[in-house]
Formats: C-alpha cells, sequence, structure tokens
C-alpha cells in the first residue's frame, strides 16, 4: 500500500476515533489505536517535516512530570496503572500529521456531524424514555452524564465558531447547533452550561464586540423557552445551600489540604480517591470523592504544585498562539473552535475535573491541533522543511 493511501486510511480512522468519543470510548479508542499504528507506519519513511506546536512543550513536561508524581505516589503500581491515559497525548502529533490542509476543516465538520448525531440522542431519552430527572439524566451512549454533557459542549462551541468564523458555511453548524443546545440543556449539567456560556461570549466578542449586544437577548429566551427543571438549575449556581455547591467548597478546601502536605509531587495519580477520607470537613456532603471536581486543584493535589505550573503554561501558550491565528489566519473558523474548546474547558473545569476524562480529553486534544495542522500544511506547501532544532518529526 502506498504511502498517500496509508494516509488517507490513518486520516479516516482518526476522523472517526474523534467522532466515536461522542458515542462510545471503546469504538473510539479501537479506532484511535488503528490510526496510531497506520501513523507509525508512515512517520519512518516520511520526508515531510512539520514543527510541533509550541504548547506541544509544557504538556510534554505535563506529562513527564505526572509519571514523577507516580514515582513518589503514596501507592506507585496504581498511580503507574492509571498514567495509560498518557498514550492519549499521541491525539496531537497524529492529528497534526494525518489531519493537515484541508482535512482539517473536513475533519472539524465530521466532529459536527457526530456531536448533533448524539444530541439527538439525549433529545430522545429527555422527551420520550423519561432521563428528565436529576436522579436520571439523558447520558446519550456514554457511561456518565457529565461525561455526555462535556463533549456536546465542545461540539456546541466548535459549531459556534464555525457560525461565527467560516461565512461561506453556515448552514450546517446552523442546523446543529440547536440539537447540541437542546441536548446540552436536558443533561440538567450546570458547569457544562457555565463552559458553553463563557466560551460562546469570549467567541462573540473575538468576532465582532457589537454582537455581545445578543448576549442579554440569547440568555432572556433560554429562560423564558426552557422548562421550570432547566431554569431552577440553572439558577442553583449560586445558591450556597445547594449541596452539590457545598461539596465543592469543601473539596476545594480538602484539595488545599493535600497541596500542603504534598506539594512536589501530589498524593499521585489516581490516588486522591485513597486519601479523600483524611481530609473531610465538619459536616462532609459525601465521605467519598474519586476526584475534586476542579481540574486546577485536581491536578495541584494529585501531581504536585510544579504540574500544575506547566498544565497553566500549557493553556497560556495555546490560548496565545490560536488568538494570534484568529485574528490573522489561516483557518480562522478551525482556530476560534479550539479556542472556545479551550475556553468552555477551563470554565466548566472550575465545577468538574473534565481534563481527566478520556472522552473529553480525545476530542479537546483533536480540536486544539486541527488549527495547526492546517496552518502547518499550508505553510510546508508554500516553502521547503527547514533543517533545524524546531523541524521535528509528527
Amino acid at each position: 500500500m502506498t504511502t498517500a493511501r496509508l494516509e488517507r486510511l490513518a486520516a479516516g480512522f482518526l476522523m472517526a476515533s474523534a467522532g466515536l468519543t461522542l458515542f462510545k470510548l471503546l469504538p473510539a479508542q479501537v479506532c484511535f489505536g488503528i490510526a496510531a499504528l497506520l501513523w507509525l507506519r508512515i512517520v519512518p519513511t516520511d520526508r515531510r517535516r512539520l514543527a510541533l506546536p509550541p504548547f506541544v512543550w509544557p504538556l510534554a513536561g505535563y506529562a513527564i512530570w505526572t509519571i514523577l508524581s507516580a514515582v513518589f505516589s503514596i501507592d506507585p503500581r496504581a498511580s503507574f496503572i492509571d498514567l495509560k491515559q498518557l498514550v492519549l497525548f499521541l491525539m496531537v502529533p497524529m492529528t497534526l500529521r494525518l489531519a493537515g490542509g484541508d482535512r482539517a476543516a473536513t475533519t472539524l465538520s465530521v466532529i459536527i456531524a457526530f456531536g448533533a448525531a448524539a444530541a439527538l440522542v439525549a433529545v430522545v431519552q429527555s422527551q420520550v424514555l423519561g432521563f428528565d430527572s436529576l436522579a436520571n439524566r439523558p447520558t446519550g451512549f456514554l457511561s456518565h452524564y457529565m461525561t455526555y454533557s462535556g463533549v456536546i459542549m465542545l461540539v456546541l462551541c466548535a459549531a459556534v465558531a464555525r457560525l461565527l468564523f467560516h461565512s461561506d458555511q453556515r448552514a450546517w453548524p446552523g442546523v446543529a447547533i440547536p440539537a447540541l443546545v437542546v441536548a446540552l440543556a436536558v443533561t440538567l449539567t450546570r458547569n457544562a452550561y457555565i463552559g458553553a456560556g463563557v466560551a460562546v461570549v469570549v467567541l462573540l466578542a473575538l468576532r465582532n464586540p457589537k454582537l455581545l449586544v445578543a448576549v442579554p437577548v440569547l440568555a432572556a429566551l433560554f429562560f423564558a423557552l426552557a422548562p421550570d427543571s432547566i431554569r431552577a438549575r440553572a439558577f442553583s449556581v449560586v445558591d450556597l445551600e445547594d449541596e452539590s455547591n457545598r461539596d465543592r467548597l469543601q473539596m476545594l478546601a480538602m484539595g488545599v489540604d493535600m497541596v500542603r502536605d504534598n506539594p512536589a509531587f501530589g498524593v499521585g495519580p489516581e490516588m486522591v480517591g485513597r486519601v479523600y477520607g483524611q481530609y473531610l470537613r465538619p459536616d462532609p456532603v459525601h465521605t467519598y470523592n474519586p476526584h475534586l471536581h476542579n481540574v486546577p486543584m485536581q491536578i495541584a493535589a494529585e501531581r504536585g504544585l510544579p504540574a500544575l505550573a506547566l498544565w497553566v503554561a500549557f493553556v497560556g501558550v495555546l490560548v496565545r498562539d490560536l488568538v494570534r491565528q484568529i485574528r490573522r489566519g489561516p483557518a480562522r473558523a478551525i482556530a476560534a473552535a479550539g479556542l472556545g474548546a479551550t475556553v468552555a474547558m477551563l470554565a466548566a473545569g472550575l465545577f468538574e475535573y473534565n481534563f481527566g476524562d478520556s472522552e473529553f480529553l480525545m476530542l479537546y486534544l483533536c480540536l486544539i491541533t486541527l488549527p495547526f495542522a492546517a496552518r502547518t500544511s499550508i505553510a510546508t506547501a508554500q516553502q521547503p522543511a527547514r533543517q533545524g532544532p524546531s523541524a521535528v518529526e509528527a
């Protein structure tokens, strides 16, 4: 099989992997694994030399410090088993190499299409099958409503970005967005509401600050049209007597104590649940949680303050470069999708450990790499590959 055919096949499996994160983890991982094997077959004979995005270096540092935190974990064996999730970071170089040029836009379209289909599943679950309460929320075909709402949130942000920044192709995201909004609403998941809301505001401001006048109108329409259960759930965000709000405040205080006791390497990957009972506050809402429902706090408690610093550097470098690409091009809509996903991840991540969810992480890493894949492919086509320390195989 020729390299070109291998590349097309690998790109197809990569797109399928990203899209299937919205339906089921196992088939998504199978497609990811096949794409990885094909990518590894291509790389040794590949004459193209692609510069990795700058955000890769702090992300790699974060991965290395994670390994160190497992070495110094209170249970290294269990922590090392959890490190298998680091394999998903290969989504970055794989997307860079396999989804370059026009494939970046195609991959984004595939993700939005899968997202729209997954959204319809939640609509049927809520309206027909009785998934309409906090005790029984729509999950699509995924295992948990938090995971489902997280990936739907990412696709919604990508669709809004496509609508705002790609004037020639607005029909498809315009059709998908209503289904995604309804699906997100019926999950009754507040962190996803916040993440999507903040991301949409940021995207509107970047497209044209005058568009911000639409924000109160959209909010008013949402609260006017939404059922009472959804309105009540949204307003409960500011209710300090709400049980889950109190639980999160307690977890923040517990996380501070964990960091104070283990500042350099944390308690170790997958160990927060193991030590949770040692840090309980008076009158705890729950006596056990596997994680702290806050991305920065979870990273600091689990992997140490240096890991948190590296993660913050990763986000900072990524946001800087995405904003630059939105302003100067190329592929502004794809860059806006990556930025929207990042803003949503950050805002929702203050209330949920979404960065540790495999489905969410696979889709997120794909979305943030697509802008660089499109840009790198264009640059590679326009000039010879440079020989130097910044040119590395991807």
